[in-house]
């Protein structure tokens, strides 16, 4: 019987210790990462850009811009500060009302009776009738356009027994929704040292409302509302100035001045405004429309690939294919400015080579993004085939054609 020579010995245990099982011993040892030379990448359309813009201000003392689709936040001033928000927390009233009608707690139809507490409410009001019933669609456009205080009361008796049961559903569903740091003590925004938000939470409800609610979301873009022979305008200034403008809800108080929260589209993009502690009723008329107009014309959304789209295709070790399609498992859309864009780098990053098998959506590396004036965003890569494992032959195979020629293919 003729005895195999050393060497072939040998190589076939290097063979099996370092890499049938898996990846080379090269690799195995230690992960090498793959980064494509970055480059300018071709502008795809949309609007999406991360950290605050530089060389503007606003005579608001809170204030945020925010980029709906990808969460950029294009303007920030005290945003994560507390302030009075006044009728503008009837945003989180109307979420709660939005809920209980989406699960079938409450109907449109339904008619809610109006207490003495509700009639006596101060402030801006509706104007409901004392012993009165009316429907939840009355009340909601009587606080949302009309800014009743007394239709929110009428609505928190109706729906939860009491307003202080009311108020603490507001409270939980404020968390529930992502609020970090607010707190209701009542249903209508009246002054209140323990009824505070921020700006970057009435940022967040007003993108929920919208995103959630798009069935009702549109009653803040109604124009006016009669009730009990009155009629009464939307308070919100943006409405009226043709600039794309559909909602959502204006406040006053003396302690909080004039705020805003507002959201637009223009050319298929949509941002939400914040805006408080401004001085008079122009002043909050005027800077929301120059902050909007600033923010259009500014910043733009970049839709660098759809999920699906191959961003780079991976080497695979021991695979029955040679490569990996590495895909996003959603769509990459970055805002920047008009300026940072031209200097917006791409690079992608993976251990390689990528180890058989290999399963459709398996996380294996990363897409990373920067620009001027931009934290760096980073996205996961996914495969977007599988990739079985060689036969025992064909990794003793490849692993030969490694120790031997370094292709690892």
């Amino acid at each position: 019987m003729t005895t195999a020579p050393r060497y072939i010995l040998v190589v076939l245990a290097v063979l099996f210790a370092a890499g049938l099982m898996g990846q080379p011993a090269a690799a195995a040892s230690h992960g090498k990462t793959k980064a494509r030379a970055a480059a300018p990448v071709p502008p795809i359309g949309g609007a999406n850009a991360t950290a605050p813009a530089v060389g503007i201000d606003t005579q608001a003392t809170h204030a945020i811009i925010v980029e709906v689709e990808t969460g950029a936040v294009l303007l920030d001033k005290n945003a994560d500060e507390r302030m009075p928000p006044a009728s503008m927390s009837k945003m989180m009233t109307a979420y709660l009302v939005f809920s209980m009608l989406k699960d079938g707690k409450a109907k449109l139809t339904d008619e809610l009776p109006v207490s003495e507490e509700a009639w006596r409410t101060g402030g801006s009001k509706m104007f409901v009738p004392l012993g009165g019933k009316i429907t939840v669609s009355d009340l909601l456009r009587g606080m949302i356009v009309q800014s009743g205080n007394d239709a929110c009361v009428v609505l928190a008796q109706g729906l939860a027994g009491s307003v202080d049961a009311f108020v603490d559903l507001m409270n939980e569903k404020a968390k529930q929704i992502g609020l970090k740091d607010s707190h209701f003590s009542n249903v209508d925004g009246l002054p209140d040292p323990n009824h505070w938000m921020t700006a970057r939470d009435l940022a967040t409800l007003a993108i929920r409302t919208i995103k959630d609610f798009p069935e009702y979301y549109k009653i803040y873009g109604e124009m006016g509302f009669a009730y009990n022979n009155i009629n009464q305008g939307n308070r919100n200034p943006l409405l009226y100035k043709n600039m794309g403008a559909d909602g959502l809800k204006t406040g006053h108080t003396e302690e909080a001045g004039y705020s805003l929260t507002g959201s637009m589209v223009r050319g298929g993009r949509r941002i939400v405004i914040v805006l408080g502690g401004l001085p008079t009723m122009k002043a909050r008329a005027e800077e929301s429309e120059r902050l909007a107009d600033w923010a259009f014309r500014e910043f733009n959304d970049y839709r660098l690939f759809a999920a699906g789209d191959k961003v780079e295709d991976a080497q695979v070790w021991l695979g029955t294919d040679a490569r990996v399609p590495l895909t996003v498992g959603k769509d990459l859309v970055v805002t920047l400015s008009r300026k940072a864009r031209k200097e917006m780098q791409v690079s992608v990053q993976y251990d390689s080579p990528v180890p058989a098998p290999v399963k459709k959506g398996e996380d294996l590396g990363k897409i990373v993004i920067s620009a001027p004036d931009m934290q760096q965003q980073e996205m996961p890569l996914v495969a977007l085939a599988d990739v079985g494992r060689m036969d025992a032959m064909g990794r003793i195979a490849t692993l030969a054609g490694y120790l031997v020629w370094g292709d690892r293919h």
